[in-house]
């Protein structure tokens, strides 16, 4: 919003992944590999530390860490995959559940373009029982280069079902800075929509990092000035109490 109004709009594909059920997709989809290549495919080192361990059990030790025990509710991760085997997340979302299907907590990880990685992890009141969950945490990681770090976010998420919404809101101590918001409408997963989604977008990641790119310039264009990138937070997730 300041100091130059900009706007944009693209189409993307996601995937609402159950961490447990992960490994056994690849056994009845031809095109999707689990830590393997494939047409699209989920690899856990793309996530969260980056190593092998799988990311059920890094996010669930994340859980107890911040003294959050869901039990072993399962946990639903809406993300890119990879295409082609290549992937870029700007943003990733963990649907942390209880047995009863609850949410308990939800862990926003953020990825910005000079290869940095940070998460958000911020506990769900009433187990989300409304529709609509916001919640709010200061700004701990370098996104924009145009934006500085005194800013605070505002989430808004309407959970999984048919559809699904995710809004972010920054603002600094003038008010309102930006509004990003992706909309998606439930697709079953199978062969036949994994050919779909790769056709209508073959080249996902890399056209979400040139679009990223493209946008930047326009932002330059329009006199933005760039701001200095800050270091990472010493610390990999950012746990809002």
């Amino acid at each position: 919003f300041r100091p130059r109004v900009h706007r944009l709009r693209y189409r993307i594909f996601m995937m609402l992944l159950d961490l447990d059920e992960a490994p056994g997709l690849a056994a009845r989809l031809r095109l999707f590999g689990f830590n393997r290549p494939g047409l699209i495919s989920f690899h856990d080192r793309d996530h969260l530390d980056g190593g092998d361990r799988p990311l059920r059990e890094q996010v669930r030790a994340e859980l107890a860490r911040a003294g959050l025990d869901l039990e072993g509710g399962p946990i639903r991760l809406l993300c890119m995959p990879r295409v082609l085997g290549f992937v870029f997340n700007p943003i990733s979302v963990y649907f942390c559940h209880r047995p009863d299907g609850s949410l308990g907590a939800l862990l926003y990880e953020v990825n910005n373009t000079f290869g940095q990685r940070h998460s958000y992890l911020i506990p769900v009141a009433d187990g989300g029982a409304g529709r609509e969950i916001e919640q709010s945490c200061d700004k701990a990681f370098h996104v924009s280069p145009f934006m500085e770090m005194a800013m605070r976010y505002q989430f808004r998420v309407e959970p999984p079902g048919e559809d699904v919404r995710l809004i972010v809101n920054g603002a600094d101590a003038a008010g309102p800075m930006i509004a990003a918001a992706f909309r998606g409408d439930r697709t079953a997963l199978t062969d036949g929509a994994i050919l779909r989604a790769f056709l209508a977008h073959p080249l996902l990641s890399l056209a979400v990092l040139a679009a990223i790119h493209w946008e930047a310039v326009k932002l330059l264009l329009k006199g933005l000035p760039l701001k200095p990138n800050p270091p990472a937070p010493s610390a990999a997730i950012t746990v809002v109490r």
